[in-house]
């Protein structure tokens, strides 16, 4: 302690570097986790994608990326199930474009074709 210097200012200054250290220690913690948790996922999409590339074709695959660009949801949906029947030993043979495109007529909704008459 300086000559001259509060007790009481010396002891929130005290006070005050502690939470500060204890602040960064915890945003680095949260940094840190969050690095791992974003390494996970990027495991998981890995493997998640060799598994569809050793059970699709070279045109199912594009299909599918193209059907990815416009319905993620359908994508996600249609990949899940690919996946759990290949795990699941369902999966016979190689998953070709037109096995892939009736798998996707079964998923997809049925389209609504909408006339507009003008009188």
């Amino acid at each position: 302690m300086a000559q001259g210097e509060d007790p009481e200012l010396a002891e929130l200054r005290r006070r005050r570097l502690r939470q500060l250290q204890d602040a960064q220690g915890s945003a680095a913690a949260s940094a840190q986790m969050y690095a791992q948790q974003e390494a996970e996922i990027q495991r998981r999409d890995a493997e998640r994608a060799e598994i569809l590339r050793r059970i699709l074709t070279p045109e199912a695959r594009e299909r599918l990326g193209r059907i990815r660009l416009a319905k993620p949801e359908v994508a996600a949906t249609v990949e899940q199930q690919l996946i759990g029947l290949a795990a699941s030993g369902r999966l016979q043979r190689i998953v070709d474009d037109p096995t892939l495109r009736a798998l996707l007529e079964r998923l997809m909704p049925e389209r609504r074709d909408i006339t507009i008459t003008r009188r």
